[in-house]
Order: C-alpha cells, then structure tokens, then sequence
C-alpha cells in the first residue's frame, strides 16, 4: 500500500492527514498541544484511535514510544553519530532497522532482511510531501508511526 505524508509534519498542535495512492484520507494525526514532550495520536477515519505515539523525556538523544491498543509494540532511539542520522528500533515483534538517506527522505525499513517499507520524497519531488510504501502483509500502521517518528526527529528544528 502507499501512502502519501507531508514533510514537516509537526507542529505544537497541529492536525494532518495520510493519504493513500488515490488521494484519499486513510488516517490522521492530532500532536497533543501544550503538552511535555512530543504526544501523537493516529486515528482511523471513524475517529478510533490506532496509534499513539510518545516521546520519553530526560533521554539523552530523542527516543520515543510506539502503542497499539494500549500495547508498547517498538521503542525508537536516535543513536548519538557525529554526521548522519541512525536509529535504533527495539521491539518484541521482530528486528526493524532502518537504512539509506534519512534526511533527504529516501530510506527503507526492514524487518530482519525483509524490506517492509520505503520512503521516497522523489514520487513528489516539487511539493513537501513524500510517499511511504508499506508492503501489505506488514502492520501498516506501525511502519507509518515509525516513519513519522524518524520524520519528527529529524526535521522538526527545520521549521
């Protein structure tokens, strides 16, 4: 499935969508306003919430939570390197990892060895947003909050 995610998605209250390949809405996503640290939440177009998302704070490098029904499902951790950008993403599930150039908004996720997800703003190269492939048997929800995730750490001192 594919997606479609504006760049610099957060802002302190804001409210976007995620769309699918034709255009429609498929999620969206409400930031917590006046709140400590980053809160999202991911809600489905009858307004359930699927997904929350939140950072841990008095962490030396951004590190956040990912919840699905309640369950913490992956921790995502900024790796402290010098001059890229490098996560480490710890779950119970499986071996996620993230590869190529994050800041450009051109990487892939893995689950072990199996390619998951692909970000790639190329699809829409003269607009601020990117596509998010999810391969279809994957929690497509997950791989979204993951991408939002590394997005929010590394864009958000780009506003």
């Amino acid at each position: 499935m594919q997606y479609k995610i504006r760049q610099k998605i957060f802002s302190l209250g804001d409210k976007f969508t995620i769309k699918d390949e034709m255009d429609r809405d498929v999620f969206f996503v409400k930031s917590r306003l006046l709140s400590f640290g980053n809160k999202l939440r991911i809600f489905d177009l009858n307004e359930n919430e699927v997904c929350y998302i939140e950072q841990q704070l008095f962490k030396l490098m951004p590190q956040y939570n990912i919840y699905i029904n309640g369950e913490r499902i992956a921790t995502i951790k900024k790796k402290f390197t010098l001059f890229k950008n490098d996560f480490e993403i710890l779950s119970n599930n499986a071996n996620y990892y993230v590869e190529g150039n994050i800041i450009a908004h051109e990487f892939r996720i893995f689950n072990d060895r199996k390619l998951i997800g692909q970000v790639s703003k190329k699809f829409f190269s003269l607009t601020d947003t990117y596509g998010v492939e999810v391969d279809d048997e994957e929690d497509q929800v997950l791989v979204l909050a993951l991408v939002i995730v590394i997005d929010m750490v590394c864009h958000d001192n780009d506003k």
